[in-house]
């Protein structure tokens, strides 16, 4: 399951195989097997803003999750219950994961950004009986727990209230030894939730092989991950895939250490004083987070970095944020791709020449990823179609949890059906070209948001950007653009002009914003992607009054 060190990407594909042990549990994988050898081994940093740093060893964490799985057990928790964790980065977070992978109950990571309403449906349709969490996740379960019969138990970091248990008291005297279940490649372990761009979320439920899935595409985009000092950070939620599965978890198994970092609103200066200090040599950093960053100059001056690779994946990375990266911060970023139902199978590799800008990269070795059309039949390079995943795969979903209707629907034959529109070339590489239902329809071409979301963000102006279609009687549609500008620059209608006639000028007349709209903010799901479905229903509520 780990990637063979080859000089090429060509060999690198040749000389690749799965090997995922029968017997695989991801608590023991993570923490005690670490532990039997190197006890001591640091596997957690936390950065503290008063330079108070903390660390944490694999001893620490194995004994500790173990005690964990115990006082779990204790409350009643068996295998195949789901355990939520409504939690942030921090030590007690990875502690509960660790402990409910040992037990055979199914992790549920949930973010601190949703609201009651939100957390009330996922909490509701994956059944959770205990939920982990903080002050501020108890305020908002406070309104909904007794809308909950599925839920027993409450477990706080924080202040103890009337009908809670304490972290530390849960975990305390128990035996820091724990009997690991006995767990295989499908046996559930995690469920996460699809962010609910376009449509209502559904929980993706994984085997505990979706950990040694992500190892490829991992190793590939960190350029052979691990080295001799590697540290990862990211500033992305635990709660989602990327920040839980393209960072906290293949480092922890792969022995690299990961530092979390305090909940807050992203600031750039912020993120780049936690990779200085913190010695951060490999960041899996989503591109809304890098277009944020731009906003520090000449960091390389500013902050002692010691980067040595840096991931991207979420949303389109672009060509203009691509070309930044490289200049202010000297890596070339890999630009990665998958979704919550089947993460990390395209990749870019600098290191070993798969890299370009404007491109997702290339097949991960061990997967299949082709360009479908409706049929699920294969489409020749340069055409537009589907971007499908072929099963079996050993980092696809096991299914939405109780929606079988659902997870038959994101197959056509033995393709899994992504969703998102792609163009892949003769050499492999795949462009992204948007969501099947975000693709623009006007005066008969067929236009991707992507492409004319990237030229946006490089006017000077223009911050953060999203483009949908607006129905228009004579075209279908016209590309309307909402853009967030960035400090020192007010809006109006010359500024409006100018940024239209900056599309017109570098795409084509027929791909430039007719309309341009600046807005205080974007909606964006908990993992950082823009909710253009919420931009388009406003249009048409507009429309109909």
């Amino acid at each position: 399951m780990f990637l063979p060190e080859r000089g090429t990407y060509e060999t690198l594909c040749r000389d690749f195989s799965w090997s995922i042990p029968d017997d695989f549990n991801i608590g023991r994988a993570v923490s005690d097997d670490w532990a039997l050898h190197a006890p001591d081994r640091v596997c957690l940093q936390h950065f503290s803003s008063d330079g108070n740093h903390l660390s944490m060893t694999y001893g620490e964490l194995a004994g500790r999750s173990a005690a964990f799985a115990h006082g779990l057990r204790a409350l009643g928790v068996e295998p195949g219950d789901r355990v939520a964790l409504l939690l942030p980065q921090c030590f007690e977070t990875v502690i509960a994961h660790v402990a409910i992978y040992k037990m055979g109950a199914i992790a549920l990571p949930l973010a601190l950004l949703f609201g009651a309403e939100a957390l009330e449906y996922r909490l509701a349709a994956a059944g959770a009986k205990v939920v982990v969490t903080n002050d501020f996740g108890l305020s908002r379960l406070e309104e909904i727990r007794s809308r909950l019969p599925d839920l027993r138990e409450v477990v706080t970091i924080g202040a103890v209230a009337s009908g809670v248990h304490a972290f530390a008291d849960v975990e305390a005297g128990h035996p820091s030894v724990f009997n690991v279940a006995k767990t295989g490649p499908d046996t559930p372990a995690l469920m996460i939730f699809t962010s609910g761009t376009t449509g209502p979320p559904k929980g993706a439920l994984h085997g505990h092989r979706v950990l040694p899935g992500h190892l490829p595409g991992f190793q590939m985009a960190h350029e052979f991950i691990p080295r001799d000092g590697d540290r990862m950070w990211t500033p992305s939620d635990w709660a989602w895939a990327g920040g839980l599965l393209n960072a906290l978890l293949p480092s922890l198994l792969l022995g690299v250490p990961v530092v979390s970092s305090p909940a807050q609103k992203f600031d750039a200066d912020t993120a780049f004083r936690i990779m200085a200090e913190m010695k951060v040599r490999n960041a899996f950093i989503p591109p809304t987070a890098l277009r944020l960053l731009k906003s520090v100059e000449r960091p390389r001056e500013k902050y002692d970095l010691v980067l040595r690779s840096i991931g991207s994946a979420g949303e389109a990375l672009g060509r203009e944020t691509y070309e930044w990266v490289k200049s202010a911060l000297g890596i070339v970023p890999n630009e990665f791709y998958g979704q919550t139902e089947c993460n990390f199978v395209l990749s870019s590799a600098a290191h070993l020449g798969v890299s370009r800008a404007g491109a997702i990269g290339r097949t991960v070795p061990g997967h299949r990823v082709a360009i479908i059309d409706d049929e699920g039949r294969e489409l020749p390079p340069g055409s537009v179609g589907q971007v499908a995943i072929a099963r079996p795969d050993p980092v696809m979903f096991l299914g939405y949890w109780h929606d079988e209707r659902a997870t038959a629907a994101k197959f056509v034959g033995d393709w899994m059906k992504t969703g998102d529109l792609g163009r892949q070339d003769a050499e492999g590489y795949v462009e992204f070209f948007g969501r099947d239902d975000d693709v623009i329809t006007s005066s008969g071409y067929r236009i991707g948001p992507a492409e004319i979301e990237d030229c946006l963000i490089g006017h000077p102006a223009v911050r953060l950007a999203a483009v949908i279609g607006k129905p228009d009687p004579l075209r279908t549609e016209i590309v309307k653009a909402f853009v967030v500008l960035a400090d020192d620059f007010l809006p109006s209608d010359v500024l409006a002009v100018e940024i239209r006639d900056w599309v017109k000028q570098r795409l084509s007349m027929h791909e430039y914003p007719r309309e341009v709209a600046f807005v205080e903010e974007l909606p964006l799901t908990a993992t950082g992607k823009v909710i253009r479905r919420l931009l388009r229903d406003r249009e048409l509520a507009a429309a109909a009054e």
